[in-house]
């Protein structure tokens, strides 16, 4: 991966953006792709996009949703314990011991998430998972008045881990779900900057905010651009590790190249031609099946004004919603190359219409 590629991955997942704390994570987006795009632009929801060869037809959107898992302040205590609840999914098993960051106007204040030690729990507490609620952080506070001077309630929450590189072309951060998504559709939009003279359709490469809490920035962007073809860029399960079943869950492996869904949630033509790209120009795929929602901003965009011809492409990952998820690189570069060669074969002269 180019140098500079990399700096903005790594700039993006670092910086933090938990649904509806997006901000800082949409300034870095808006700087790269401002490097090469036409036009950029945000809407009032938050969403940040930036588009190429805007007079062209038709309208693709691109779209990879930059909010992730985190936490939100909800109690201070009076002996100065910070009690706080879910932005997103969690596994309460998860949390216990973390470091973690408490964004708050005066900057990140450090915190533990804390719990009884196991010397001190019940034989019954011991057989049972912890919920949030049994959950505190601790930043250090005498009390809550001292807690008070720092820390408002709202102030967003989150782990602290960075990217960091593993063997190999292997790579672990908190956020790759789902900021690895906004890296790839600006990278497949800076590609298409250098092809700009074979690009017929319009390509909004589009930033969505609030996915982890209802796919809410997809409904009201899709609205505003109004594409007549949407790829969603989000990240998939990995099933290559012990104790997943795959015949419950298919056969998907980090390495192996982007994740093409096929469902009933799915333009049956989008796919094929996903398909075909990478089979045209020798890009290693594999795909999974969705028998109904995706759960991705996909299911959102799908039913925007009178329907859009939608596609989903994944990029594997294993420990998903944790704070160490971890993904190929090599994947990343052929999910890039997957959107952008996608793209430039679209013209206004396809009719998306499924009619068997």
């Amino acid at each position: 991966m180019r140098e500079e590629s990399f700096e903005f991955l790594r700039q993006i997942v670092n910086t933090p953006s938990p649904s509806g704390y997006e901000q800082k994570a949409q300034a870095t987006f808006r700087e790269y792709t401002g490097r090469f795009a036409d036009e950029v632009h945000t809407d009032v929801l938050g969403n940040s996009y930036a588009v190429i060869n805007p007079g062209g037809s038709p309208r693709v959107m691109l779209s990879g949703h930059v909010d992730e898992i985190g936490f939100v302040v909800h109690y201070i205590s009076d002996e100065g314990f910070i009690y706080f609840s879910p932005v997103g999914g969690h596994d309460p098993i998860v949390p216990v011991g973390h470091r973690v960051h408490i964004h708050t106007k005066h900057g990140p204040i450090l915190g533990i998430i804390g719990r009884k030690p196991i010397h001190l729990l019940s034989e019954e507490e011991r057989r049972k998972k912890p919920e949030l609620s049994d959950l505190w952080i601790d930043i250090g506070a005498t009390g809550k008045k001292e807690a008070e001077e720092r820390v408002r309630l709202g102030d967003p929450i989150t782990y602290v881990y960075d990217l960091q590189p593993l063997m190999g072309e292997l790579v672990t951060a908190r956020g790759f779900d789902n900021k690895m998504g906004c890296f790839v559709v600006a990278e497949a939009l800076r590609l298409l900057s250098e092809h700009r003279s074979e690009l017929k359709a319009a390509v909004y490469a589009v930033s969505t905010v609030q996915e982890e809490v209802g796919l809410r920035g997809a409904r009201t962007i899709a609205y505003e651009v109004d594409p007549q073809v949407a790829v969603t860029v989000d990240v998939g399960h990995s099933i290559d590790y012990p104790g997943v079943d795959k015949k419950k869950h298919g056969e998907q492996a980090i390495s192996k190249g982007p994740v093409i869904c096929r469902g009933s949630h799915i333009n049956p033509l989008v796919f094929e031609m996903l398909v075909d790209t990478a089979i045209e120009k020798e890009i290693p795929y594999q795909i999974e099946v969705a028998g109904g929602r995706t759960g991705t901003d996909n299911d959102a965009i799908q039913l925007s004004r009178s329907g859009v011809a939608t596609g989903l492409v994944s990029v594997p990952i294993r420990y998903m919603h944790t704070p160490c998820e971890l993904l190929h690189l090599g994947d990343l570069e052929n999910t890039v190359r997957l959107l952008a060669e996608f793209t430039l074969k679209v013209h206004a002269g396809i009719n998306w219409t499924p009619t068997g």
